[in-house]
């Protein structure tokens, strides 16, 4: 079959059937359009049947020569199992080349977060106007923080999803799986503020720009970035800082992990675990205080 069919192919069924975030969809397509380029540039190749593991080894030194990072190749590399994997279910392909592929080690990069008295300063201090928008901006912030949702999540959540009598939101996750996520009081003070202020619009979507129409990831991100430079020397000041955040400070706070896990909505544990590195510092501050010999 046609290289350039069986991917089309292929991120259909992942925009329609699997679902995947656009975040997701842009990062395979880029991944498999560069991968079709080197196929073409230097084997001439056009078919799926052709490629072999030795082709695809070929194209990760080749990245690696390039100084891509180990961690950008092995995301290509799993970019590239999830279309085998397609393909096979398809009987496209009878073999799969990507079985002889072995990953480039990478050093484990611990999840950047904001300082809670950061925060506090952040929510408490910083003035975020009291029009509509300055409402919005501030809502938009505290709800990264209160709940660790994601930017997608965010973005495409609707007032219809807003259980104010148990203080709760339904939020729908990777692979369109829903999970409930608490919040407190005085977030759902602010968000029925923010929807008093916004009045009734055509849109369910809670979170609209001042034109009335639903808010976009750029339009998110660029609120976080800009709140979290007024407060953090962080080289990254995103959305995802935030949702690290949560799981920081929550896991700071005694919170079980796996509580963490279903609250973040991540699939295995493992994905939880590594912010049990953040509370290292925390542990010492315990044996400090607590051992006599400290």
């Amino acid at each position: 079959m046609d290289l350039e069919a069986s991917r089309d192919s292929f991120l259909q069924y992942l925009q329609y059937e699997k679902r995947f975030s656009n975040h997701t969809l842009v990062a395979y397509t880029n991944d498999l359009r560069q991968f079709l380029e080197f196929l073409l540039s230097s084997y001439e190749l056009k078919s799926t049947e052709e490629i072999s593991h030795m082709i695809v080894r070929s194209w990760v030194v080749s990245l690696m020569e390039q100084k891509v990072t180990p961690r950008s190749v092995n995301r290509k590399i799993s970019a590239l199992k999830t279309f085998y994997k397609y393909l096979l279910r398809q009987n496209i392909v009878t073999e799969n080349p990507m079985l002889k592929i072995q990953s480039p080690k990478t050093s484990k990069r611990l999840p950047v977060f904001v300082e809670k008295q950061n925060m506090d300063l952040l929510l408490d201090n910083i003035d975020f106007g009291e029009d509509l928008g300055g409402h919005r901006n501030k809502l938009i912030i505290e709800l990264f923080y209160a709940t660790g949702m994601r930017l997608s999540e965010l973005i495409n959540l609707k007032q219809s999803n807003v259980d104010f009598f148990s203080c709760q939101l339904k939020v729908l996750g990777k692979r369109n799986k829903e999970r409930i996520i608490p919040f407190n009081d005085q977030i759902c003070e602010s968000i029925k503020k923010y929807i008093s202020l916004k009045g009734n619009l055509e849109h369910d979507y809670l979170f609209l720009s001042t034109r009335g129409k639903k808010i976009n990831e750029k339009f998110a991100y660029r609120i976080v970035n800009n709140y979290l430079s007024q407060v953090t020397t962080l080289d990254k000041k995103s959305p995802h800082v935030l949702r690290h955040t949560f799981a920081t400070h929550m896991l700071n706070n005694g919170a079980d992990l796996n509580a963490i896990k279903e609250l973040l909505g991540h699939a295995n544990l493992s994905a939880t675990q590594v912010y049990t590195h953040n509370t290292v510092e925390k542990l010492k501050n315990i044996h400090k205080q607590a051992h006599p010999k400290a």
